[in-house]
């Protein structure tokens, strides 16, 4: 049994369309697959999977493909809210449970409910199973993803970062969940951090520009088998000086400067009977950086939304945000322009088409889209961001036409453009390859020690730091008892 492309030609963006010549994997050649971003990393899995779109050629596959990728994550996401905002006078919507997405499509029976428990305590997820699917956290959400994959047996499971938005407890019991499954299953992995890619491995396929660069083969991808991927990912970049702030496009300036930025007094948020954290009380003084750290549903994500607004429970806090007590008349807009922002749920909301350097610009209005015109020295600046992150001959490029990982790049700079007083940063990495992981995170401690923004960093990933981050701030101190 084999899984083989016979000559596809892809489409990897509007304007490339690329030929891959016949690729064969056999049963058992458990497959990584490597490269730069905007390389053609998930297209390749995608068609692999039997999801991509093939212009021509042709995909033979024996046996039951799985599939989990961010986009398949952003199709489930998107179909459960277009239910939940169904205008039919007749029907009143029912959210789906994290239960019954896992079980689409299979027969609750008997064998199939004792494997989900199975699948449910491995990763995690046996309390959430009766929870409604759009309440999850991201990692929440890929693990339910998971689960329902993995419950269908299939002969061959293709994964796209299967790690991201895991919390570190989770990627352990699931990395040696994947080494028992790789006995009876072929696993087909994108993967962007060489520190992930496992030892029973069998090939790697570096990609570039759509094409198989090089791979490498042997009975187990060890240290010194990729060598010569570590050295091609972790060549240093240096990032002297970051493009200056538009002057006059700024916040206006709160009568104290030294005033907190953000002030809960005794927090708590709640989903019905779920509380999700309590009795939390912080202050985030300017030039305090922040990193925000927790499992997988800890109420991290949470936090964030409590103070950008996104969440309607900071009306019932006490919370203050940019001197604006939470429910005391204040807009939005009156927090949004002293906020800079990344997360999943914004890259998720970001499905405008506007081009590339659109998307930048907008950084300077707070908008998904860019709907007022720039000024000539905004476009500028613009231009310098994107130069600062090999962008710049995107510039006109349809946003929806980058990869993930370049989509990621970019909504990382369109947050950085303005010098934010504050810049949430909900796992901002998610979808990078080593070089630019490496570039992001100078640049944000470049713009942290320049003294004008405060940074309020998630993430799962311990060599991911930013030096200037000295504070931390543990969700799981604020558990309920």
């Amino acid at each position: 049994m084999s899984l083989t492309l016979v000559n596809p030609s892809v489409k990897l963006s509007a304007t490339l369309t690329v030929e891959i010549p016949t690729l064969t994997i056999e049963k058992g050649q458990h497959t990584i697959i490597s490269g730069l971003n905007g390389s053609g990393k998930s297209v390749l899995a995608a068609v692999l999977a039997g999801e991509g779109k093939v212009l021509s050629g042709e995909r033979q596959s024996g046996g039951r493909c799985g599939w989990v990728s961010v986009g398949q994550q952003q199709a489930v996401i998107e179909a459960e809210r277009r239910k939940d905002d169904a205008d039919i006078l007749d029907v009143v919507p029912v959210p789906s449970t994290a239960k019954e997405v896992i079980l689409d499509g299979l027969t609750d029976e008997q064998s199939v409910t004792e494997a989900l428990n199975e699948l449910a305590g491995l990763l995690g997820i046996s309390s959430l199973l009766e929870r409604e699917f759009l309440a999850l956290s991201t990692g929440e959400t890929r693990k339910v993803l998971l689960a329902r994959e993995l419950l269908k047996k299939p002969d061959w499971l293709v994964l796209d970062e299967p790690f991201d938005g895991l919390d570190v407890e989770t990627v352990s019991r699931f990395a040696q969940y994947l080494d028992k499954l790789s006995t009876r299953c072929t696993l087909i992995m994108v993967v962007n951090r060489v520190s992930e890619i496992p030892v029973w491995a069998q090939r790697l396929l570096f990609l570039q520009n759509g094409r198989i660069a090089w791979q490498i083969e042997g009975d187990t991808l060890d240290d010194t088998t990729l060598q010569p991927l570590r050295q091609i990912m972790h060549i240093q970049q240096n990032v002297e000086k970051l493009p200056e702030r538009d002057s006059d496009c700024h916040a206006p300036r709160r009568s104290d400067p030294n005033a907190p930025l953000v002030r809960l007094n005794n927090g708590r948020v709640a989903w019905g009977d779920n509380v999700v954290f309590e009795q939390l009380n912080w202050t985030i003084l300017p030039g305090e950086h922040w990193q925000v750290i927790g499992p997988n549903g800890s109420g991290k994500t949470c936090l964030l939304t409590l103070i950008t607004g996104d969440n309607p429970l900071c009306y019932s806090n006490d919370l203050n945000v940019f001197g604006y007590q939470r429910g005391s008349g204040e807009s939005i807009w009156d927090i949004k322009q002293h906020l800079g922002i990344i997360s999943n749920s914004l890259h998720l909301q970001y499905r405008v088409n506007c081009s590339v350097a659109d998307v930048v610009c907008s950084g300077f209005y707070d908008s998904i889209g860019l709907y007022k015109t720039p000024t000539d020295r905004q476009r500028l600046l613009c231009r310098e961001w994107l130069v600062a992150v090999d962008l710049e001959q995107e510039a006109k490029t349809p946003f929806q036409s980058l990869s993930f990982g370049d989509q990621r790049l970019l909504l990382i700079v369109r947050a950085m453009v303005k010098h934010p007083s504050l810049l949430i940063l909900d796992e901002p990495c998610n979808g990078l390859d080593e070089i630019n992981r490496s570039k992001v995170l100078a640049m944000l401690d470049l713009l942290a020690r320049e003294g004008n923004t405060t940074l309020l960093y998630v993430n799962h990933h311990s060599e991911d730091k930013i030096p200037a981050i000295k504070n931390t701030l543990n969700m799981r101190d604020y558990q309920p008892q």
